[in-house]
């Protein structure tokens, strides 16, 4: 038996017995002023305790167990921090109305019986609203507070006026960034939360093979890094609670602790910069340390494949930019020197066109 028909039928029964006790009333009273009332003292008191018992059949179960269940599935998807600021909210609102009941006490009859009580539900109910509403703000307030003030004692964070970078997993598992961290390019400290650590170990310990091997490359990719003395690596426990996409969290950290993200996530990257943050693109680096050349210049390469076109020869230099070579069909598997004709830059990297030296 369901807990709601349990509750309809003591319903049932205690407005029935609240009808039998309020029938002989109504019926005096319907008699009083209805002359030619139809029915006796035990007909009144019947029809009386039937539609008691109907109304509280239908509605004991909205007054009691139907709001209950609300509540508790409130609760449930509630998260902690929410109950918490809502605690702490209705505590702070009841010590003002507590503050201002005292003089509102003072005024004369009724607003000082009557304004103290408005008070305490009036400043309850806005209190709690404000910190429902803006418990987000007010958890990563006090916990960036929190764990900045204990990182300053054991020394894991950097001070406020030092770089910082956050670090996304995907730059992780790329494992170039060790290679640039060697160079001494990347001023600061790199500083991953301990939610990208988690989907680092959670790509290695992935049923795909390729994505297991890319994640384990990447634990150890960090491990490198770490040994780094040039370029301090934190690993740090700050989150932004209430949000559970990884590349959310990083944006709303980034622009709370106004750093940049390096990362070679075009998706991340598109929605950093639309939301203001800095970004630091492992990619757009590459880019732009390519080696430049101009029509006219010449230099060497290594003919590997022919072309699409008739008689064309292919080769790449060592940063993966694609050479096209006339008339080298005929040096497959040669170092040639060869002269820049031209240079053709698109959406999927920087073609160049070249020639074989008479």
């Amino acid at each position: 038996m369901s807990a709601v028909l349990i509750s309809r039928i003591i319903g049932l029964l205690v407005f029935g017995l609240g009808g039998f006790f309020a029938g002989l009333p109504i019926h005096e009273y319907l008699t009083s002023f209805w002359a030619t009332y139809p029915f006796s003292n035990g007909g009144t008191i019947a029809i009386v305790i039937v539609v008691f018992a109907i109304i509280g059949f239908v509605l004991t179960p909205y007054i009691t167990i139907l709001p209950l269940q609300s509540l508790r599935k409130t609760f449930n998807r509630s998260s902690p921090q929410i109950l918490i600021s809502g605690l702490v909210g209705l505590l702070i609102g009841l010590i003002l109305a507590a503050i201002v009941a005292y003089p509102l006490s003072l005024l004369p009859q009724p607003l000082s019986s009557i304004l103290p009580v408005v008070c305490v539900f009036v400043f309850g109910y806005l209190s709690t609203l404000l910190f429902i509403t803006r418990s987000q703000d007010f958890t990563n307030f006090f916990g960036n507070t929190s764990s900045k003030k204990q990182a300053r004692t054991k020394g894991t964070l950097p001070a406020e006026n030092e770089r910082r970078i956050l670090v996304d997993t995907s730059a992780i598992i790329d494992g170039r960034i060790a290679d640039i961290a060697k160079t001494g390019f990347l001023g600061g400290t790199l500083l991953v939360p301990r939610f990208v650590l988690n989907e680092l170990q959670f790509v290695s310990d992935s049923a795909d093979s390729l994505r297991r091997q890319r994640g384990r490359r990447g634990i150890e990719v960090l491990a490198e890094l770490q040994q780094n003395q040039d370029v301090p690596v934190v690993i740090s426990d700050i989150d932004v609670p209430g949000v559970r996409e990884v590349d959310d969290r990083l944006v709303v950290l980034a622009r709370q602790m106004d750093c940049p993200i390096l990362t070679n996530d075009y998706n991340l990257n598109r929605i950093a910069e639309l939301q203001g943050v800095k970004i630091l693109n492992i990619n757009d680096l590459a880019n732009a340390v390519k080696v430049i050349l101009l029509p006219g210049e010449t230099f060497n390469i290594h003919v590997i494949q022919e072309g699409k076109e008739h008689n064309q020869g292919v080769g790449y230099l060592d940063d993966g930019t694609m050479v096209v070579v006339e008339n080298g069909q005929r040096y497959l598997d040669s170092d040639i020197e060869v002269t820049v004709t031209k240079i053709l830059q698109t959406s999927a990297g920087r073609m160049i066109f070249a020639k074989p030296e008479a």
